[in-house]
């Protein structure tokens, strides 16, 4: 089988078959691109993570999780392509599976970031037309997304007890920016917070992943800060690059309202 070389987003080159016939997806809103992208046929694993879209959660084979990947369960699916990133995904895992085929690697830290990744799985996967399609859908609807005019401090948390929050140099604190929310971590990545919190946020977005927060957790943040809004949000709608991206800005203006902001 021929193959091309590409280079992903660490800057590596890979050569990739022509034709990938037999992709596992480590990744849960790239496992949903690839379903976007009608590859029904061709991608033979994926993650207990992904969810998206129903069926394919469902019928295909799980490899585990996206930081405890079952090496040996990839082996026995043959794959020639595993489309990966280096945040969800480990080294050691990453290295173990280049030795069965190539491994195409992502970095999302970015609005940018995200198209680009579309952009060029499309040229990879030979689904030119249907990647501009999504990137021309994800744009015009980001355009069309009316900003948050006098901009409040917002703190977005991921997780609880440590509690865990969305920093700089993040694909979360792009799309913040991109709503018009100025982001009241400095740190970069993803820093565990003091749980006295000093200076409370304007608004408090509790996201609903990786770690779930509900209702009780919005009482007892008010109860603490009686003057931040805190408001539990769709974590999908926030951290997940690719299709997700053409309903966001919708919820996004939606979130806006709801805030009376």
């Amino acid at each position: 089988m021929e193959n091309n070389t590409f280079v992903d987003q660490l800057g590596r080159s890979i050569r990739i078959p022509k034709k990938p016939i037999r992709i596992v997806s480590l990744v849960p809103s790239q496992t949903e691109l690839l379903a976007y992208f009608g590859l029904e046929n061709e991608v033979v694993g994926i993650t207990k993570f992904c969810i998206h879209p129903k069926k394919w959660h469902k019928e295909k084979i799980r490899i585990g999780g996206t930081k405890n990947v079952d090496i040996q369960k990839i082996k026995d699916l043959k794959p020639d392509l595993i489309i990966g990133n280096k945040e969800e995904n480990t080294q050691q895992d990453i290295e173990q599976l280049e030795d069965l085929c190539p491994v195409w690697l992502s970095d999302i830290n970015s609005y940018e970031d995200a198209l680009w990744m579309i952009k060029n799985l499309g040229e990879i996967l030979d689904k030119n037309t249907l990647s501009n399609e999504l990137l021309s859908k994800i744009e015009t609807n980001f355009n069309a997304l009316n900003p948050i005019k006098n901009q409040k401090k917002v703190l977005y948390l991921i997780w609880d007890k440590p509690l865990i929050s969305v920093g700089r140099n993040t694909f979360i604190h792009s799309i913040l920016e991109k709503i018009g929310f100025e982001n009241s971590v400095y740190e970069n990545r993803y820093p565990t917070l003091d749980t006295s919190m000093q200076i409370a946020p304007d608004i408090l977005l509790l996201s609903s992943e990786p770690y779930p927060f509900g209702t009780d957790h919005i009482k007892n943040f008010q109860l603490k800060y009686p003057e931040t809004k805190v408001i539990l949000v769709d974590g999908e709608m926030f951290s997940w690059y690719g299709p997700r991206m053409i309903e966001a800005p919708n919820y996004f203006d939606e979130l806006i309202v709801n805030l009376g902001i």
